[in-house]
């Protein structure tokens, strides 16, 4: 007899499936639960979390799929589980919410208590454990010790709700400037990255260590791009060293979410989509910026991670891999000697391997041992007085056969919504991968996605957010369509279609008319058609993806030169105004509109070439495969069609033809490559005076 099944049977979300079973009343979201918690005067229990939560699903084995802990739960509250990934405005509300109460970071599981009419937290957590444990009360003590402070406390908790509310409104609706700040935010933002940069083993701070992937892209630009040495040494030493850590996967590719020690070496085994994304086309730009072969080869094995088990026949990327298999953390990753052995032999390549990834140290995971990198090539092959091309080669051949013997374990979990901001950042992942590293693999990838997103989840010329099974839904938040236009302007680079222009348009229309403070500047995270909450926020800080705001100011820059559009450009603008006061107070927090405000004050450059398809390709390459972050390009074909005004104007009549367009002042055109190769060497990146 099958286990009897609660309101989250019927959800898209594969977390709330996990839940489906529990002996918990759960609802979703929506107004059957609000509606009940109102009418009864019960308050809610909100618990946010997401399929590949380690933590998340602890709790619910210890809690929610016990019989006791759950009639406690029926009997005192409204009981609501939340997806943070389909539903990223009510998590980035209550995490909010739990930092004013709590004074400390909030995380996953969230567990927040609400009180049933206005769905102001009054109470709020994270991880509880079934017993009492770590100075933590137990959960199902803390339950009736809430609700009761719920009955006896209504007038101190609606004062306390009170100012809540208000406190929410100020950081939703910073005051802002009536003009950008200046370069130093950018100046500040490396000074505190440097104080917290781990000069041992990368990074920033202690453990746990997170990649931080937008802060490394800021400095790899401050670089690479503007002659800083300090700059590129803290993104490239990071980079390597977690290249070569254990937050990678040596024999699979791709990333885990963080590091719990400080070296990189033991990862939390999740595997999220964005993370991958991001670190993609970042290692792809490290390797075109120092042609370090580590960057390509670890962006070429991440890529075709992504391609081999995380994008859906549809063409959609699915959203992330679980940290368990077979109920125990980390199972899937780590080995012992003897499996190693069984698949490599007792010999040379067994030696060399267990040196290289550490086999020949103590285990490093709980009795097993996760593939770590500690002795480099040069060092093996003085070692065992090989070649390092054959070190290399040996090494490579037994991270294949342990693969092939991996392949056979229980695989972990895998969350197989697609969400479209988290498409949109791996599509411009895969756009820049093609780009810098010749993979048209990784076109082909990109390609299918953006088709997916199109056919599925672009509807009534509006965005959704979310797909599963079949089913599309949703509304799109501003991550949707600021990611979704940036990645449309990288992948027009790489290959011209007007409707892809057309349709990067649209986008940027409805940010304006739908998301955009007409009042203030900037942009809202929901559109002003979303239901209502108890905030709606503007976020302008980075988290462990880009804020949407410094990805639309960026990608409305480029628009905006492109077409020739000042309301973009204007758009861009004021969103740094309204952003003025955070980027003062805490630089290093925003790097992704650190990189708009530098745009801003010195304008990136935008090159148009006109012409035949089959000359304007060689154009193309030899301008867009070196690193240039301050230079965008577009070969537009002269015959593609339904071209705008601005673009139309410039035909090259069968010639190909450049237009080089700085901010809204174009150069005269110029009419050989050499020319203009000359003319572009050093403009596409900031000058060393930008420091």
């Amino acid at each position: 007899m099958s286990a009897p099944r609660n309101r989250l049977a019927d959800e898209t979300s594969p977390y709330l499936q996990q839940h489906a079973a529990n002996p918990v009343d759960w609802y979703p979201w929506g107004e059957e639960a609000l509606d009940k918690a109102r009418r009864e005067d019960k308050p809610i229990l909100l618990s946010i979390g997401y399929s590949a939560c380690h933590w998340c699903h602890v709790m619910a084995h210890e809690s929610f799929e016990d019989e006791e802990t759950a009639r406690v739960m029926n009997r005192l509250y409204v009981n609501i589980k939340v997806d943070r990934e389909e539903r990223p405005d009510l998590d980035k509300i209550y995490q909010t919410a739990h930092q004013l109460l709590t004074q400390r970071p909030g995380g996953w599981p969230l567990t927040v208590f609400l009180e049933p009419q206005t769905q102001v937290p009054f109470f709020a957590g994270t991880y509880f454990p079934k017993e009492a444990r770590h100075g933590l009360p137990a959960f199902r003590d803390l339950l009736v010790q809430v609700e009761r402070w719920f009955r006896e406390h209504r007038a101190g908790i609606a004062e306390q709700n009170r100012r809540l509310t208000e406190a929410l409104a100020r950081i939703a609706a910073p005051p802002s400037a009536d003009v950008p700040p200046g370069l130093e935010p950018l100046e500040q933002a490396r000074v505190q990255l440097a104080r917290a940069f781990d000069h041992r083993h990368g990074g920033f701070g202690q453990a746990p260590k997170f990649p931080h992937p937008t802060d490394l892209e800021f400095l790899l630009r401050r670089g690479a791009g503007a002659g800083d040495p300090q700059a590129l040494h803290m993104a490239t030493f990071t980079l390597d060293r977690m290249a070569l850590g254990g937050i990678y996967d040596h024999l699979g590719g791709g990333f885990c979410r963080y590091s719990v020690d400080e070296l990189w070496m033991i990862p939390h085994f999740e595997k999220m989509l964005y993370d991958n994304a991001l670190l993609l086309g970042l290692y792809a730009r490290a390797a075109a910026a120092t042609g370090r072969a580590l960057f390509a080869r670890t962006a070429r094995e991440t890529a075709a991670w992504v391609r081999r088990e995380m994008q859906s026949p549809e063409g959609g990327y699915y959203s992330a891999l679980d940290a368990d298999a077979e109920g125990e953390e980390g199972r899937f990753y780590v080995w012992s000697r003897e499996a190693v052995r069984e698949a490599l032999g007792h010999g040379l390549d067994y030696r060399l391997f267990a040196r290289r990834f550490g086999l020949d140290r103590p285990p490093n995971f709980e009795g097993r041992w996760h593939l770590h990198v500690f002795v480099d090539v040069s060092r093996l092959a003085e070692e065992f007085d090989l070649s390092e091309d054959e070190v290399v080669a040996r090494i490579d051949a037994a991270r294949d056969k342990l693969f092939t013997a991996r392949e056979r374990r229980v695989h972990p979990g895998r969350d197989e919504k697609v969400l479209t901001a988290w498409n949109a950042l791996m599509i411009r992942g895969m756009t820049l991968a093609s780009r810098h590293l010749d993979c048209a693999e990784c076109l082909d990838s990109a390609e299918r996605a953006l088709a997916f997103l199109r056919r599925r989840l672009w509807r009534d010329g509006r965005l959704l957010a979310a797909y599963k099974d079949g089913r599309a839904h949703l509304d799109a938040y501003l991550d949707d369509y600021a990611f979704l236009l940036d990645a449309l302007l990288e992948l027009l680079q790489l290959r011209w279609r007007s409707e892809d222009l057309q349709w990067a348009v649209q986008l940027a229309e409805i940010l304006q008319e739908h998301f955009m403070d007409p009042e203030r500047g900037g942009f809202y995270f929901t559109s002003d058609e979303h239901e209502a909450l108890i905030q709606r926020p503007k976020p302008f800080a980075d988290e462990a993806i880009p804020a949407g705001n410094g990805i639309a100011a960026q990608a409305l820059q480029t628009l905006g030169t492109l077409l020739g559009e000042p309301r973009y450009l204007d758009a861009a603008e004021r969103t740094l105004a309204a952003a003025a006061e955070s980027l003062r107070e805490a630089p290093m927090a925003h790097a992704s509109l650190l990189i708009a405000l530098e745009r801003h004050h010195r304008p990136s450059e935008v090159v148009i070439l006109r012409g035949a398809p089959d000359a304007l390709a060689r154009w193309r390459d030899g301008l867009l495969r070196p690193y240039a972050p301050m230079r965008a390009l577009f070969a537009v074909p002269d015959e593609a069609r339904d071209l705008p005004p601005a673009l139309a104007a410039k035909a090259a009549q069968g010639e190909v033809v450049a237009y080089r367009c700085t901010g809204t002042t174009c150069a005269p055109p110029t009419h050989t490559l050499d020319e203009l190769l000359e003319s572009t060497a050093g403009d596409g990146r900031p000058t060393a005076g930008s420091r």
